[in-house]
Formats: structure tokens, sequence, C-alpha cells
């Protein structure tokens, strides 16, 4: 029986195309042009829709990182990425039509790769299906998700910023939780306080920010938000005392540092095990991202803070990954069902497409009755996968970023030189596991410069 495919977005070309290159005949599903979504105008496959850049090229950048880790593993979007660039830079740019061209020839002209056109409205019984339908998954397919899974998928939604904890200015903060509430017993948030200046300064700056424009399909629904989900610049519009009372409460806190409790504070709670990453709690923002980097700078333990992800606010169709998938991309109750993409909660062009790869792969042993690959966490790819199925309470979506990658045996203050040895260390893991595969994968004799 065929490998079912929904969707031929990038993830989902990845996914079938990484089937198809192991010999396992695959049925792709794309609903375009019978049905497009509101973002979509093309009947191209791998539709690129907000930006044409796929992110970094050097390799000690956690993009470049992520895409020679694609290529090593058979992707088909990093050589045609790279074949149809155009001058960016540092950046992989691509001309789009080109790209999704590109892309939609060589989907289509494989032989083991057949395309059906037509929405798919339920989730296939039998066989081994891959599900990479994107954030603006169509509704019957989603409700038929939300039914599978026990909970809804489609909402709005306004991520706070990440930072990572080594740029955090301790001499500025504190780590405690309210009224000595905790687990760990050192302190489950970090405390970032304020005086009264410094949060008067900060609150101006706060709600005199630009913020992102809307995407077109998000002002045609009509963007609304949950009151918990509130942009912390639309709450602090509200009054003088708004934000002071609600996420920068200082209340149950007390500052080692003065011995008093702080005007406000804002707290950092760990975004992963490793507790290298932290976010901002409540602090979910529409702001433009160097509008994020300059006004959270503000905060005296953020001056010199390092962001791995910066507050976004958008439509988004994405599982509650840690309580659904493996480190597979497999749904755990039903192991044959794989999901790619960004409704696992990899956000980014190439996070989506890497995910399809992974899950393309996986597929195939499934259908074959192999173990799984599950990529070491000291890869790019596997640090996602592993953030997509760890236990985490407050999930959300996450691009790559060398925050999520374990920390070096031998700490490295430079940080160039930290990144380009977290690359090596990825590169060497996985060559590791390439050597021992059983998967076709292309030559890497000559590497080219991502």
């Amino acid at each position: 029986m065929a490998i079912t495919v929904i969707g031929a977005g990038l993830a989902g070309c990845e996914a079938a195309w990484a089937a198809a290159q192991q010999g396992e005949p695959v049925i792709l599903w794309e609903m375009k042009p019978e049905k497009f979504t509101p973002a979509h105008r093309s009947v191209g496959f791998a539709e690129l829709v907000c930006s044409n850049s796929l992110k970094a090229r050097r390799l000690e950048s956690a993009a470049g990182l992520l895409k020679e880790e694609m290529r090593r593993l058979g992707s088909l979007c990093v050589p045609v990425a790279l074949a149809c660039s155009v001058p960016a830079g540092g950046a992989l740019a691509v001309d789009r039509d080109v790209f999704s061209a590109t892309i939609t020839e060589k989907i289509r002209s494989h032989p083991l790769i057949t395309v059906k056109q037509g929405e798919v409205t339920d989730i296939p019984a039998e066989g081994v299906v891959v599900i990479a339908t994107g954030p603006l998954t169509s509704q019957p397919l989603a409700d038929a998700i939300a039914a599978l899974c026990g909970g809804g998928l489609s909402f709005y939604d306004a991520a706070a910023p990440i930072v990572t904890a080594e740029s955090v200015d301790m001499t500025s903060a504190f780590r405690a939780s309210r009224y000595d509430r905790e687990e760990s017993g050192e302190g489950d948030y970090i405390n970032c306080p304020l005086n009264k200046e410094e949060y008067e300064t900060f609150r101006e700056a706060l709600i005199t920010a630009e913020t992102a424009p809307l995407h077109a399909f998000d002002r045609a629904e009509g963007l609304t938000v949950y009151e918990g989900c509130m942009p912390i610049e639309v709450l602090a519009a509200r009054g003088g005392d708004a934000i002071r009372f609600g996420p920068m409460k200082p209340v149950g806190l007390r500052d080692p540092h003065t011995g008093h409790r702080p005007w406000a504070v804002v707290q950092l709670r760990a975004e992963n095990a490793a507790g290298t990453l932290y976010n901002l709690v409540g602090f979910q923002t529409n702001l433009k991202f160097g509008e994020q980097k300059r006004v959270f700078g503000m905060i005296p333990a953020l001056k010199n803070a390092e962001f791995m992800r910066y507050g976004v606010m958008h439509r988004n169709t994405f599982l509650n990954a840690p309580t659904l998938l493996d480190g597979a991309f497999r749904l755990k109750s039903r192991p044959d069902l794989l999901f790619a993409g960004q409704m696992t909660g990899v956000e980014g062009y190439m996070e989506s497409a890497a995910s399809g790869l992974l899950a393309g792969l996986n597929a195939v042993r499934q259908v074959r009755g192999q173990q799984p690959l599950i990529l070491p966490r000291d890869t790019m790819l596997g640090a996602l996968a592993g953030h997509v199925c760890d236990e985490n309470a407050h999930y959300q979506p996450m691009g790559a970023n060398f925050g999520i990658l374990p920390s070096l045996d031998v700490p490295i203050r430079d940080k160039k030189q930290r990144y380009a040895a977290l690359a090596q260390r990825a590169l060497d893991s996985l060559a590791r596991v390439t050597a021992t595969m059983e998967e076709t994968l292309p030559d890497l004799t000559e590497r080219e410069d991502i």
C-alpha cells in the first residue's frame, strides 16, 4: 500500500520525496487548485507566502546548520533553494516562483509519486499517512484531527519571546517563586525587577513601539486573541498600572539585592528541561522584532539578552505535540499516522521542511516494520524533534536556534566560536547516525556551502 501524504507545502513535498527516494510509492494529496487557503495564490507546490528568505546560509548559524543536516539526509528543498537563490547577503533567499515551479516539477515527475488533487476532509483509516497541511488547515480536516486528538487546534495566538539563560544579567535578577512556592528548591523563575522610574520608562516605550502588520488573511478573518493571550502592549495601553497588576505584578517576591519588594517584575520561566531557554511570562506581543529587542532590552536584567525567538501573533494551527507525538513525529496512539510541518509546532519554512523530511523517512520505516529514526539531541533537527515531543505544559512553536541544543562540555565564551563548535558537534553526531542508516543518502564527498 502506498504511503499517503496530505498537503504539498514544503513539509509535504519533503515527506513525499524522502519516502519515494527510498523506493516506496507515495500518493500526495493537494487541494489546490480546487480550493485555496486565505494565504495561498499559486497552484504550485511548496509556495512561499510571507517571505522568500530561508534565513542564514553560514554553517555557524542555527538556520545554516539545519539546512546542512537536511542536505545530508537527502532533502529536496535545500538543493533546489541553492539552485534558484537570489542575492541576499548572508541569507539564502530564492526566486519564489522558480523555487515552487522546480519543486512541483520534481514531485510530479518522480516515478513513485502520484499526485491527487482535491480536498481531504477526513483522516484515512488505513495505511501509513503523513499529515502536512500547515497552519491554515481546512476546517473539515482540522475538525477530524481535533476529534482524533481530543482537542481543538485552530486559534489565534500571541506568543512570548524566548531568551537564553546565559544572557540574563543575574546581577540584576534573582531566582524565586512567588511566596516561596517552588518545586526545584532553587527558584523556579528568574525574576527581572524594575523600580518605579524604570517601569514607567519601559511602559511608555512599550505602548509607543511599532507593531508588526498583520497578514492579509488575519485581517480578513478579524484577528482576535483570548484575554489570557492579550499582547503585552495592548494590555499596557489600558492604564498606567495595568501590566503592574497583571504579568508584571511583584506580589509575593522580595529582591535579595535590596531586601524589598520590587515596583514591578518580569518573570522568566524555563522553556526546556535543560534550562537553557527562558520565556518572558505573559509577554505575548505583536511588536516588530527590532522593537522587541529595543524595548525589552530596557529591562535591566535583559539589557544584553540574546533572543532565540521573538514574540509573534498570527493564526496558528498546531497540536499539543508533547502529549500526542513522539520524536519521530508519529502519533503515539497510532504510529502509522505522522504529522509534519507547522502543525507539529516547528516554526519557519526550513523547520517545516525538515520535519517533513524526518517524517517521510520514518513513514518508510513504519511501512517496513523498522525502528523509527530518532536523531540525537545535539543535532539541530534532533533538538527540534525533541522540543516537539518533550513534556511541556506551556508548549509553543519553536524555530531552529542554538539555545535548544545541549551545552558544550567545555564552555566557550565567544559566541561565534561557540556556535561553530555546536555546529561541528552536530554534524559529527549526524555522521555517526547516517553511517548506520539503511537509507540511500546523497553523496557528500564535497559539501556545498549552504
